[in-house]
């Protein structure tokens, strides 16, 4: 009971789900819009993406002992933003059934885990901090808007770190808060506590849509998701075979979707916060930081209209503040793997500085991008 209540694993995850849903929920509602979705509609959204992020997250942490934690899609939100204008409801959800038994069948016949053990563990690692590297910029912009909250959340985690170091990241917060109160930041509304309401829609299957958005939707997930969700895994020493999670995460797709559930997928940048030092000192259980992530996310489905009111209070600098100190570790480490040998070091540079760019080619992301010119750049360095 101790190890399941510590208050580390509770923090990371808490912190986690913060950064998840402050970072792009407002990409789900505009999403959801461009289908044409009512108000309802959307919290059924918001209900589907939480209860498959949070059973995901629980059953295949505890399943596999790793701090496996699945999110929603967020370069697929962003397509469907612009490609579902031109479809109705029910024809948005047919895509979403076609990408989810893509993304099904590319990971339980062990395609897409064979593509992975093509990839050196240097190139992972430079592109996990390529990933993470704006929320360590994010913390310094912070800085300059909000000197006095941000700087007393940088100096009170540098004397934690001292003093209290299992404890810093969750008292960093804390600290963050009290400021926040005093400086009359937070935004307080009357909350809805009313649970959610799933709301089936039937879905059409519209060639069309299948082929420009239902394609590009699978590829966006697989390639700017569950590449860097693997690659995080592996940079921080969890070699775990990608074929079984994927699979998992394109099945609840398929069970979800017709409720709203578009696309899952495993996590990068909240799973690093689930992987680092502040997250546990012993790595073998910080699989309980992903638990408790997944608890949250399933309250967050349960009453999510009431959790994005409570989210929208938090100023943006607070949170991209907590998360940049949250993955200070988890930056460093990947680098000095990425770079540690000089042999293929050009390359895992160029795989971190293409990623960090944040560019967009043809609809994906930079994370991928990297991965494809460093394995160029690696094997033609390649002497042999």
């Amino acid at each position: 009971m101790a190890r399941f209540f510590s208050l580390s694993h509770l923090s990371a995850g808490l912190v986690a789900v913060l950064v998840g849903y402050t970072s792009s929920v407002v990409i789900i509602f505009q999403a959801a819009e461009a289908a044409g979705a009512s108000q309802a509609q959307i919290g059924s959204w918001l209900w589907a993406l939480g209860i498959g992020m949070g059973v995901t997250s629980i059953g295949l942490s505890l399943y596999y002992r790793t701090p496996v934690l699945t999110a929603w899609s967020t370069p697929g939100a962003a397509l469907l933003v612009t490609g579902l204008g031109d479809f109705s409801l029910p024809q948005a959800i047919g895509v979403f059934l076609f990408s989810s038994l893509l993304i099904t069948v590319c990971g339980l016949s062990g395609w897409f885990e064979r593509l992975m053990r093509l990839v050196p563990q240097s190139l992972a690692a430079a592109m996990l901090a390529g990933v993470l590297l704006p929320f360590g910029l994010a913390l310094f912009d912070g800085l300059q808007q909000q000197t006095l909250l941000v700087g007393s959340m940088l100096l009170s985690y540098l004397l934690l770190r001292r003093w209290l170091p299992r404890y810093g990241i969750p008292l960093t917060l804390l600290v963050g808060v009290l400021v926040a109160m005093q400086q009359q930041l937070l935004q307080w509304q009357s909350l809805p506590w009313a649970p959610a309401t799933p709301i089936w829609v039937t879905p059409e299957f519209d060639l069309q849509a299948l082929i420009g958005v239902g394609i590009p939707l699978f590829i966006v997930t697989m390639a700017s998701q569950n590449v860097p969700g693997v690659a995080v895994l592996r940079a921080n020493g969890y070699p775990l075979s990608a074929s079984g999670p994927v699979g998992w995460t394109g099945m609840t797709g398929l069970v979800l979707a017709p409720f709203g559930g578009f696309a899952f997928n495993l996590a990068a940048i909240t799973a690093a916060i689930c992987m680092g030092r502040e997250a546990g000192e012993n790595p073998q259980q910080r699989y309980m930081a992903s638990v408790w992530a997944g608890i949250f996310y399933l309250l967050t489905g349960l009453f999510s209209t009431a959790v994005v009111v409570l989210f929208d209070a938090f100023p943006s600098e607070l949170v991209m503040a907590i998360a940049g100190l949250a993955l200070l570790g988890t930056i460093g480490n990947s680098l000095a793997g990425a770079l540690a040998k000089e042999p293929g070091r050009e390359a895992a540079l160029l795989c971190f500085l293409i990623t960090a760019s944040g560019i967009s080619l043809m609809g994906i992301g930079s994370a991928f991008w990297g991965l494809l010119i460093g394995l160029l750049a690696h094997h033609l360095g390649r002497s042999d």
